[in-house]
């Protein structure tokens, strides 16, 4: 019998209406009965008239129904049938369905976002012997979820896996929250290290430096940065015992690291790297200082000198300080406070190496003092962390979060809540490299809840990033930060414990429950906000218009910020000639073109000035448990006076450490702003190419030496 149906049309779930197809609801039930092994098409065809009648009842011709809305009434009809195993198995049907569409969406996304598959395919995407991609990114993300969610039955046999799993595959493949690298091309592999900061002791014997060497090989091989202080290590010309021999010093050993960094690729996926810090009173300072002069020197390190509150109060007197012999412990001779902080800022200057960490600072927040003192931090200087341990990292996408003119509160709060429960997971999971990094890392279960997309966020809001507004948005939203992330990070201690050295730490002497010795920090994103599409960390803008180098086909590519590009359609001024000769300098500021009102919202690296970048880093510091990486970008024409109030600033301002980095400075550099052909050929031999701001495929703001 043939049912004439009043129902005609329903909606799809992309809002378009089509013509309404009953037969579709009976294929559907026919599958789920097909399932459970109870395959009846006369049943089928019932069950459909039902739940047809039901939303012509429901809906009564005055309003279409949605897809959705008929596959409730199908398992409503199901269950009031009798037919629950076959509801069931509908609802599984309709779960699988769901996921298929939200993998295919995904992948179609990512296909149009060039930068983003280039990265993905060269990094991140699983490849068989050949070398042949054979994972979509969709399914990157759904190995990472399934395995990072495994992590939960450790702590409860009965917990509903699947539903975690979903969690974490949406705020990753809706780019709301990303891993650090390691996370995303290991988990779920034979390789499974998944941190990407850690630091190695360096002890003052052979067997202790190259145990380091070894342990860094292993750590660079799975995706992991080191970071090292080689204070420890006895001066240039102090005496061996055991060979009645001379030391050659501690800058003779690290370039036995940078050697070792430079024929290890990190799971075959790029280069490491290192950070190395000696002590501002190591009798080889002004050595360490000056070892990357030449420009070809430790090219895999980045370096930091390790200051002193005593140091810098010398600085600012223009007194004697002592300088110490790590084996004796005892004074070796002094050196003037002012010319060796001159020498650095000189250093700096020239080629943005040594940058600063300000020790005592660092200890004076260490939530673990009775374990040691820091002595050094990860590659980047956001993590300070005590040997052998390590932390893994996680970046709130805070582009995704502008609603209505606002800041969306409550999703930035369950975004911080998921992250500070995958971030913890992720230790669970790990395979470490090293027996004492597991042990050290386990005792102290520190995370890195970060964020990027911070100046997309400012620019949708109309906040120019160098402006009291910006900062005052930047404490208010870091504060949220970190009290949701210790809520949350309480939650996890009362239901799975606190984190074993909480006894001796900060937290247990103040009687606050805590699964993580540390929660916050600030990391540079490059390429996870690359794959994220949004501005790297809490950077400003790079560049308004610029090319990009080796995207899928080889081809550079002309590439303009959309926000911009957005307002510039808006507002009439869009051109394609406008846009050519934006990407030549990066900036819009000398435009006329450009609106004032758009020029002021549209501010690069570099129109800001370093004191405005420094006032950001403080800002966010004050609220971070670990520390901030950032860059304080300059302009060629930045004096060395320039580079020395930033330096006194970061320390005045509480910052943990300071980068700095002054464009054109460096022979290699991964962007190259827009100046003449001929003023660049003076600084260097880099790449400026066809006149235009050129960037490689895996840049995406922040330090412009390294892809970190």
């Amino acid at each position: 019998m043939v049912v004439d149906y009043s129902l005609r049309q329903i909606r799809k779930r992309e809002g378009n209406i089509v013509d309404f197809d009953p037969t579709k609801i009976t294929i559907a039930i026919l599958k789920a009965m097909e399932a459970v092994g109870k395959k009846n098409e006369t049943l089928a065809k019932a069950l459909t008239d039902k739940v047809v009648q039901e939303l012509e009842d429901r809906f009564d011709g005055h309003t279409i129904p949605g897809v959705e809305d008929i596959q409730d009434i199908v398992e409503t009809v199901l269950i009031m049938a009798g037919q629950a195993e076959v509801a069931k198995a509908y609802i599984l049907y309709r779960e699988e369905r769901a996921r298929l569409r939200k993998i295919r969406a995904l992948n179609e996304k990512i296909q149009k976002m060039e930068n983003a598959m280039t990265v993905l395919k060269k990094r991140y995407l699983q490849k068989d012997l050949t070398g042949k991609v054979i994972e979509t990114p969709a399914e990157m993300f759904r190995r990472v979820a399934k395995n990072i969610a495994q992590a939960d039955l450790l702590y409860d046999p009965n917990a509903n896996v699947k539903k975690t799993e979903e969690e974490f595959f949406d705020m990753m493949s809706n780019f709301e929250f990303i891993p650090n690298s390691p996370c995303l091309m290991n988990a779920g592999t034979v390789i499974q290290q998944l941190s990407a900061c850690f630091v190695l002791p360096v002890e003052d014997s052979l067997d202790g430096i190259f145990d380091a060497v070894k342990y860094t090989a292993k750590i660079h091989q799975s995706g992991g940065g080191t970071g090292f202080s080689f204070s420890r290590l006895r001066p240039k010309g102090d005496v061996v015992k055991t060979t009645r021999g001379v030391a050659s010093g501690p800058v003779s050993f690290m370039r036995v690291f940078d050697v070792t960094t430079d024929v290890i690729k990190q799971g075959g996926k790029r280069r490491g790297a290192n950070m190395g810090v000696l002590r501002v009173d190591h009798p080889d300072i002004v050595e360490f200082i000056t070892a990357k002069m030449d420009g070809k020197s430790l090219t895999n390190f980045n370096i930091s000198v390790g200051a002193t509150d005593e140091f810098m109060e010398a600085v600012k007197k223009g007194e004697d300080y002592e300088l110490i012999n790590p084996r004796t412990k005892k004074p070796v001779g002094k050196l003037n406070a002012k010319q060796v902080f001159d020498l650095i800022v000189n250093m700096a200057w020239k080629n943005g190496d040594p940058g600063m960490i300000f020790l005592d600072t660092i200890n004076k927040h260490n939530p673990t003092p009775d374990l040691g003192e820091i002595e050094a931090t990860n590659p980047c200087g956001e993590q300070p962390l005590l040997p052998y341990e390590s932390c893994n990292l996680g970046h709130i996408n805070l582009a995704k979060l502008v609603k209505d003119g606002d800041v969306n509160w409550d999703k930035l709060r369950e975004l911080v809540h998921k992250g500070v429960h995958f971030l913890d997971n992720v230790i669970d999971m790990n395979k470490f490299p090293l027996k004492q990094i597991e042990e050290m890392s386990k005792t102290t279960r520190k995370i890195g809840l970060g964020v990027m997309g911070f100046a997309d966020m400012l620019i949708q809001l109309g906040i120019p990033y160098d402006s009291e507004e910006a900062l005052q948005l930047a404490e208010k939203l870091m504060k949220f930060i970190k009290e949701e992330s210790h809520k949350a990070s309480q939650e996890l201690a009362k239901k799975r414990g606190n984190f074993p050295a909480w006894d001796r730490s900060i937290y247990g002497k103040q009687g606050i429950p805590m699964r993580n010795a540390a929660v916050t920090t600030i990391a540079p994103t490059g390429t996870t906000s690359i794959i994220a599409g949004c501005s790297s960390s809490i950077e400003p803008l790079f560049a308004i218009c610029f090319v990009r180098k080796n995207i899928l086909d080889g081809e550079p590519m002309l590439e303009v910020n959309p926000y911009f590009e957005k307002v510039a359609r808006e507002r009439g001024f869009y051109s394609e000639a406008l846009m050519e000769r934006i990407a030549a300098k990066g900036s819009v500021q000398d435009m006329e073109e450009v609106p004032d009102d758009v020029k002021r919202i549209f501010v690069t690296a570099l129109d800001i000035k370093p004191e405005d970048h420094i006032k950001m880093q403080a800002v966010f510091q004050k609220y971070v448990d670990s520390a901030v990486s950032k860059t304080i970008n300059m302009p060629n024409s930045a004096t060395v006076d320039d580079v020395r109030k930033a330096y006194l600033m970061a320390y005045e301002m509480g910052c943990k450490g300071i980068t700095i980095y002054r464009d054109g400075s460096r022979a290699e550099q991964v962007l190259n702003i827009g100046v003449s052909k001929s003023e660049k050929e003076k600084q260097g031999p880099i790449s400026y190419e066809n006149g235009k701001v050129t960037v490689e495929a895996d840049y995406a703001g922040g330090c412009p030496t390294c892809h970190i």
